[in-house]
């Protein structure tokens, strides 16, 4: 009768065996992960010292090299694993693989001590990432930063969803952990008073005079970003997103269109190995769109290009080299420029102001639609300021007068 195979990842009994020049010999039937059945030996000073040895080497073999994955595979391994995979799907973009990136290791613009997933808890084997180390991990960043708690959430499940497919782990550590604390979600658009102040502060700013309380630019000096202004129209006809703007091309813009328009096609994206590259397409399906220009946004885009240098990569806002612009570089400038007063101002509000204003003279849904968005959910709930007005009650409320 044939004896049973041995588990997977199992060995039979272990032999020792003294040999003629002294040492000992231990030896063992071991069973693959391919399923087959091999012979594995290892030499010792004694019987007991060629034992474990032998031991750990079926725990080394045990512990598959290459991609394989296995429950002694260290986190951190799997997270390249898994960013390689997602990568290769071709499912995400640019943008969201880096933001999981971020997540998995310090990006080289990152604070020192920003807790990411290799940082903190990387070196567990994936049998250690219990729910309770994950849950620590992921209220300690919610407790400062709810957004990229739940980004790195995202990425963590993702991970930890393909060791359990590739049987590492049984089930997903990830799934159980507690609810994370959440992102206010005030929106707060910029009013027409506000944005004109602005736009003369942002004026004032690029003359190189002295901003509340900063030295004007010295003479010979680094000359402060010319043409933000003209950025800054761009996403207030557009809505568009600041890589969007910044990845616009001469052959997107038709003005002799009527009205104008301007078809959104792509963005900038910074990617791993390659830098800045123009992503042809935008940040979703639902992102590449045509909008009509206001007459504004016309009389701008032909003072610019009047102005314009040629490029190789035909966009309207190149960098001061003529290459592809950095929207981080260019929030760096905003940033500046913007100074404490309206410090509260982003390139992002500038979408919310959009969203506000086509909401109260049109619609949540054309909002949608200017902005990018599939649908009307996230528009209203991350870019439409809301200003809840009560009915009119005041003939109830005039019965609690005074009747003396």
């Amino acid at each position: 009768m044939p004896r049973n195979p041995l588990e997977i990842g199992t060995y039979g009994k272990v032999a020792t065996r003294k040999q003629t020049n002294g040492s000992w010999r231990a030896s063992a039937r071991f069973r693959d992960h391919d399923g087959q059945t091999r012979p594995v030996q290892a030499f010792g000073k004694s019987s007991s010292d060629s034992e474990a040895r032998l031991k750990r080497a079926i725990r080394d073999r045990t512990a598959l090299s290459g991609d394989e994955i296995n429950r002694d595979m260290r986190l951190e391994t799997l997270a390249d694993l898994w960013l390689d995979e997602i990568s290769m799907a071709g499912q995400l973009s640019h943008q969201s693989i880096s933001q999981y990136r971020n997540q998995i290791e310090p990006s080289p613009k990152a604070e020192p001590g920003t807790l990411t997933i290799k940082g903190s808890i990387g070196g567990l084997r994936l049998r250690e990432c219990t729910t309770s180390r994950i849950d620590r991990l992921l209220k300690e960043v919610a407790a400062n930063h709810p957004a990229k708690a739940k980004t790195m959430k995202v990425a963590l499940t993702g991970m930890l969803s393909m060791a359990v497919r590739h049987d590492a782990i049984a089930t997903n550590p990830v799934r159980e952990v507690g609810k994370l604390q959440s992102a206010p979600h005030e929106v707060r658009a910029i009013t027409l008073d506000e944005l004109k102040a602005l736009r003369e502060h942002v004026r004032l700013w690029q003359t190189g005079a002295a901003m509340e309380g900063r030295e004007p630019r010295q003479i010979g000096g680094q000359k402060r970003t010319q043409g933000l202004l003209d950025v800054v129209d761009i996403l207030l006809a557009t809505g568009a997103r600041p890589g969007e703007v910044l990845a616009m091309r001469w052959a997107d813009l038709d003005l002799a269109a009527s009205p104008p328009r301007l078809t959104i096609t792509g963005t900038i994206v910074r990617v791993k190995g390659e830098g800045l590259v123009r992503q042809a397409h935008p940040k979703t399906h639902a992102g590449r769109r045509s909008v009509m220009l206001p007459m504004f946004a016309v009389e701008t885009m032909m003072r610019v290009k009047m102005n314009a240098t040629a490029n190789d990569f035909d966009v309207i806002f190149p960098s001061s080299t003529g290459t592809l612009r950095d929207p981080h570089n260019l929030g760096r400038q905003w940033r500046d420029a913007r100074g404490e007063t309206f410090k509260w101002v982003t390139p992002r509000s500038f979408r919310k102001t959009v969203a506000t204003l086509i909401d109260r003279e049109s619609s949540a849904k054309d909002a949608a639609s200017q902005l990018g968005h599939s649908g009307t959910a996230v528009t209203e709930r991350h870019y439409i300021e809301r200003t809840y007005e009560a009915p009119d009650l005041t003939r109830v409320l005039d019965q609690l007068a005074d009747q003396a």
